[in-house]
């Protein structure tokens, strides 16, 4: 991950040179990093609406060829084609934000690799910053627990909006994992915070403060979204009528 950690290092150096605080240059680089992401979030949101309407036809087809795996396989296939849906669109943007957070993982663990080796780097990484004594030694208790909270919070309202895409005994199963990991997943985020320099908290507690903003929004566009196909619905009934 080091070839993608080298020019988001070098952003993180240009706005550190312009800003002159390390702590802050982290908090921009995280605004700027999710700004650019929102598309994909975006995507991500329509993919799981369309997904989410043609469940009950997908359901239907797995009960009426429940002993024929390969007809369903096809049938289910010949659905997402007449719906013109595309089950991978969901995919995509977490292929596409893997690789980016994990090289602002590698970066922010040793940013002197990828920043260069200027003396105001090698000083600023080790700059106070609010109550921080030292942003390349881990904090042990405030910034955890706070991104520990964050990451819950963001992490339920992901959960429900791309929730209860799966189906039959499939939903069951990733509903309950979901469960568990809403959980689980905040907890490892404070021992990893705890153990990780400061500088890597700072970034995780407010990428999922901006997660939260992200989610609202993508909960307005996802109610939009139904709201015009239950309106496409009530127009199509109503020229149906007419017609009649």
């Amino acid at each position: 991950m080091g070839v993608i950690a080298k020019p988001i290092g070098a952003l993180l150096q240009l706005i550190y040179d312009f800003v002159g605080v390390y702590g802050v240059a982290i908090i921009i680089l995280t605004v700027i990093v999710k700004c650019c992401l929102y598309p994909l979030y975006a995507m991500q949101t329509k993919s799981t609406a369309s997904m989410t309407d043609i469940q009950p036809k997908v359901r239907e087809i797995q009960k009426k060829y429940q002993n024929d795996q390969q007809m369903m396989n096809l049938k289910i296939q010949e659905l997402y084609k007449e719906e013109k849906f595309n089950p991978m669109a969901g995919c995509l943007p977490m292929l596409i934000q893997f690789p980016i957070i994990m090289g602002l993982f590698v970066l922010l663990r040793d940013p002197l690799k990828f920043m260069g080796t200027d003396n105001d780097i090698l000083f600023a990484v080790h700059d106070a910053f609010l109550w921080m004594t030292d942003l390349t030694q881990p904090d042990k208790w405030i910034l955890p627990l706070a991104a520990g909270v964050a990451t819950f919070i963001s992490f339920t309202m992901t959960q429900a909006l791309t929730g209860g895409n799966a189906a039959g005994g499939a939903a069951a199963q990733t509903n309950a994992m979901m469960k568990g990991m809403k959980y689980i997943f905040p907890v490892m985020i404070v021992w990893m915070a705890r153990t990780y320099p400061a500088g890597l908290s700072i970034y995780w507690f407010v990428s999922q403060i901006i997660q939260i903003f992200i989610n609202l929004r993508l909960n307005s566009i996802r109610k939009k979204i139904r709201a015009d196909k239950e309106n496409k619905k009530k127009k199509t009934v109503a020229l149906i009528t007419l017609r009649l």
